[in-house]
């Protein structure tokens, strides 16, 4: 694990909704995960300067989430945490055409579709059966694409079999395989509230990664042998048990 990536997942994990932490806190909790004093406070210093997070006025220094990653906090935790509404039997569908001068932005906005279920079935054409219009319509507004870009629900007869559509639109058989490789991990339940905190959150980063390999479609539309579902009922449960063993060592003060 990354420092800046690890520090979203204690954001996410320990840090909600409050979205804010003293940067010994979060020293404390990284050093349990082998990362240095130095390292996290650097970690730290590199978020604030891309204006990930925003330090807080006086003499602690004490950090907050941005309000665009607190979206997107709120947005991972809506993957990991609450099941997928039932699906209304229609498409969400975005169109665009973002020019060159644009890439960089097309390409994090892109990624960002991903986290959000979206796939592409053709180069400028993103689907996603799962109700997630209004989130895509906030990232739209937040890289100003509003131009190139047309959101608009549509019924799924339009686009012919939805098989094909989302064999198409979707790597399945990837998400396959990352479900599979999240199932095989044996995570283990130790009764040192360090260790419970440090195996717990590689276990809520390892999930929060697979978010980018399955899209989450709805229940309707997965397969019998989906293992993605024996993913979620293993992650609620460890994560329980695992929190329970860390509470301890979350409940202590910095030092």
């Amino acid at each position: 694990m990354r420092a800046r990536s690890t520090l979203f997942t204690l954001f996410a994990e320990f840090l909600w909704p409050e979205g804010r932490a003293p940067v010994a806190l979060l020293v404390r909790w990284m050093r349990a995960l082998g990362f240095s004093e130095p390292a996290v406070r650097a970690a730290v210093s590199r978020s604030a300067a891309r204006g990930w997070l925003i330090r807080e006025p006086g003499r602690g220094a004490i950090y907050r989430l941005a309000p665009r990653v607190r979206w997107q906090v709120e947005r991972v935790r809506e993957r990991l945490y609450q099941p997928p509404p039932p699906w209304d039997h229609k498409l969400r569908l975005l169109l665009y055409h973002v020019p060159e001068n644009r890439r960089n932005d097309r390409d994090r906005f892109r990624k960002e579709l991903a986290l959000l279920g979206f796939g592409t079935p053709y180069p400028g054409v993103w689907v996603n059966p799962s109700p997630r219009l209004e989130a895509a319509r906030e990232l739209v507004a937040y890289y100003g694409l509003e131009r190139y870009v047309e959101l608009f629900l549509a019924e799924r007869h339009s686009f012919g079999p939805l098989d094909r559509l989302l064999a198409a639109s979707y790597d399945l058989e990837a998400a396959r395989r990352a479900n599979r490789g999240f199932l095989e991990q044996a995570w283990a339940l130790p009764e040192d509230p360090e260790a419970a905190f440090a195996e717990l959150v590689r276990l809520v980063h390892a999930r929060r990664k697979l978010l980018f390999a399955d899209p989450g479609l709805p229940e309707e539309l997965l397969p019998a042998d989906w293992p993605g579902r024996m993913v979620q009922t293993v992650f609620l449960g460890t994560r329980e048990e695992l929190r329970e063993r860390a509470a301890p060592f979350l409940s202590a003060l910095p030092v």
